[in-house]
This record gives C-alpha cells, sequence and structure tokens, in this order.
C-alpha cells in the first residue's frame, strides 16, 4: 500500500492506494500519528484509490477520529469512499462517525 499525506494551511490530506487490511493497517495507523504528533487534529482522509478496508482498517480510523475529536481538537473525515466500503460502513453502523464528503476539495473547506 501506498500512503501520502499532504499539508494544507487548516487541515492534512492523508491518501492510500491499495487495500487496507491487517497487514497494511499498520502503515496507516503510522501516518496518521504522524500527523496528529506535528499537532495537527483536522485530517481528511482520501480514499478515491483504497480498494478494500477490513475491521483493522476500520479499528485503525476510529482511533484516529478519537484522538482528533479529544479536547473538540478537530476531526477525521473520509472523501471519495467508494459504495461497497461506504454499504460496509453502513453495515456495522458507523456511517455516522465519519463525515463522508464527495470529493478533497469539499472536506478540506469543511475545515
Amino acid at each position: 500500500m501506498e500512503i501520502t499525506t499532504t499539508d494544507h494551511k487548516r487541515c492534512s490530506v492523508v491518501k492510500a492506494v491499495g487495500r487496507v487490511d491487517s497487514y497494511t493497517a499498520p502503515e496507516l495507523e503510522d501516518a496518521f500519528k504522524a500527523v496528529t504528533d506535528k499537532g495537527v487534529y483536522k485530517i481528511v482522509f482520501d480514499m478515491t484509490d483504497v480498494e478494500f478496508m477490513s475491521s483493522k482498517g476500520w479499528w485503525v480510523l476510529i482511533e484516529t477520529q478519537k484522538v482528533c475529536k479529544r479536547y473538540n481538537r478537530g476531526e477525521l473525515v473520509l472523501t471519495n469512499v467508494l459504495d461497497r466500503i461506504r454499504e460496509s460502513l453502513d453495515l456495522v453502523g458507523m456511517s455516522t462517525y465519519f463525515q463522508l464528503f464527495d470529493d478533497v476539495t469539499t472536506a478540506v473547506g469543511n475545515f
């Protein structure tokens, strides 16, 4: 899996390419931790090229969301989520835990 992070004025955009599963989720976790360790708690996760999201991947997002929302510092938002991944998010009842956006520009503008 390939992960890139782009810093903007008010937030950071983390983009992953490939599958987020038990083997690659720690890489994603490290990428989010690197952002929050810099004191940035407004994060956009661009899922344009994420083909699959395992339960381990969802746990990484949930834990990152907790860190971001602690003390009302920020939030993790998701963008460009594939329909099949969005359905799994709805299935486990997590669709209200994350704000979903159709494109990165709108998500960045949200902050």
